[in-house]
């Protein structure tokens, strides 16, 4: 098999940081994140091409948002069968199809010239090819190969993918400028290909692959055995829904997510460059003001990621959905200046995505660290049906009464009602002691 002189390089190498006390995980754990920032670039690329596409086809705002919707929605409704896909046919394979599958999306976006196009290539290619690279990949590898710092290796994947969206965009925003949507978007592709040679020398699938265990762990554990059958590959996800949909703490996290993509990646990444350009911002400005919203999140998400590992999740939560909204609710009273534009790229980027960490831990505290990864794609899933709702809805709101201010209120009242649900959530300890009876102990 073509992967065996891979896997045996993946040995050696392994062996050898062993003897420098360095953990294989880390190397799968680098791969994965610049796997997360090329894929995350790819899906960031598409709020700066909204006024080109306007230019050269004559499109609407809310058509072209639409398809970014469609994108949104596949995006993280692959997040549970991606898991399972994984397990299946195991995380280098789907990774490797999935950069691929991208790849195709984008280049043939150059020779369309309807609006379906559009729709099929950006929406339903892509969004399915990153939905496969989503943040499932990334708790996927961080509960298979690290059983301690596991919060901060989720924070470095989070972190990844959402700069990723973000510091591309001056990058492809200064191409499209000088150069056409055409060339920026052949960047892109440019760096999906590197994506792609690293996780075909270096990902593996799990710790027992290169003869290690888990880092943190003592003791190895064999791989688990691949699903097999279509059938299973298609109701294990289901019956995963099925069983986490019966608790208190699937439905919160499953909220707060959605209010999390709501207030996120289909409001301020799809939209940012058109509504900075509402108070005379020029794209490559408004693009760098996002690339430092984008520096700001990959500290702000590394620091939950480490906080994670020590404080109570629940209150982590509540800080980051509060800070969130009333940084969105002050955008509309500021006045689009240099300086009010940075104090918001340093209050909101902090907690981009500081959310993930403490909603990852959650989720495996709850459901187990076998569940975790197809249980955290349902709460993806989640995140991405609220911000496709926030993409179409927030094009839709540009469109009929020319401004974006709606969406930034209702995207921060929501935020606040997040923020209030997160401290609901009951921990394991708590539950058990209220639902457990005081049984003595025989003589």
């Amino acid at each position: 098999m073509a992967s065996i002189p891979f896997l045996s390089a993946s040995n050696r190498l392994s062996s050898a940081l062993a003897s420098r006390g360095i953990h294989y995980g880390w190397i799968v754990a680098g791969t994965t994140f610049l796997t997360a920032l090329s894929t995350a670039g790819a899906l960031g690329t598409a709020g700066v091409m909204i006024k080109p596409l306007e230019r050269e086809f004559g499109w609407s705002n809310a058509d072209i948002s639409s398809s970014l919707a469609i994108r949104l929605v596949l995006f993280g409704m692959m997040g549970p069968f991606a898991a399972a896909l994984m397990n299946r046919f195991g995380v280098r394979n789907v990774v490797m199809s999935a950069l691929l599958l991208i790849m195709g999306g984008l280049a043939g976006s150059f020779y369309m010239t309807q609006l379906w196009q559009l729709m099929v290539l950006w929406g339903i290619v892509v969004g399915f090819g990153t939905g496969m690279t989503a943040l499932v990949l990334g708790a996927t590898v961080a509960t298979r190969w690290f059983k301690t710092r596991r919060g901060l290796v989720m924070g470095m994947m989070s972190a990844s993918t959402a700069t990723g969206q973000l510091v591309f965009q001056p990058l492809v925003a200064s191409i499209a400028d000088s150069m056409g949507w055409r060339p920026a978007i052949g960047v892109t592709i440019g760096a999906l290909g590197i994506a792609f040679i690293l996780v075909a020398l270096f990902m593996r699938d799990h710790p027992d692959d290169v003869e290690l265990a888990p880092f943190g762990e003592t003791t190895r554990s064999p791989a688990p055995a691949r699903a097999t059958g279509l059938l299973t590959l298609l109701t294990s996800p289901v019956m995963a829904f099925i069983s986490a949909a019966k608790t208190h703490t699937f439905w919160v996290l499953f909220i707060t997510f959605f209010i999390c993509g709501l207030s996120t990646n289909g409001l301020i990444q799809t939209h940012w460059i058109t509504l900075c350009g509402d108070f005379g911002v020029v794209p490559i400005s408004a693009a760098s003001i996002l690339a430092a919203i984008g520096v700001f999140d990959f500290v702000g998400t590394i620091l939950s990621g480490w906080l994670s590992d020590r404080f109570d999740n629940r209150r982590l939560l509540f800080v980051y959905y509060a800070g969130r909204g009333l940084a969105l609710i002050y955008l509309p009273y500021s006045s689009f200046n240099l300086y009010d534009l940075s104090i918001f790229a340093v209050l909101y980027g902090l907690d981009w995505v500081a959310t993930v960490p403490p909603t990852v831990k959650l989720a495996a505290e709850k459901f187990g660290p076998e569940k975790a990864g197809i249980t955290f794609g349902w709460i993806f899933a989640a995140h991405q049906l609220g911000a496709a709702t926030a993409a179409f809805g927030a094009g839709a709101t540009r469109t009929e009464f020319s401004t974006y201010m709606p969406a930034l209120f209702v995207a921060g009242g929501f935020c606040i009602v997040g923020a209030l649900l997160a401290l609901t959530i009951t921990r394991p300890g708590d539950k058990e002691k209220s639902g457990t009876r005081f049984v003595p102990k025989p003589a």
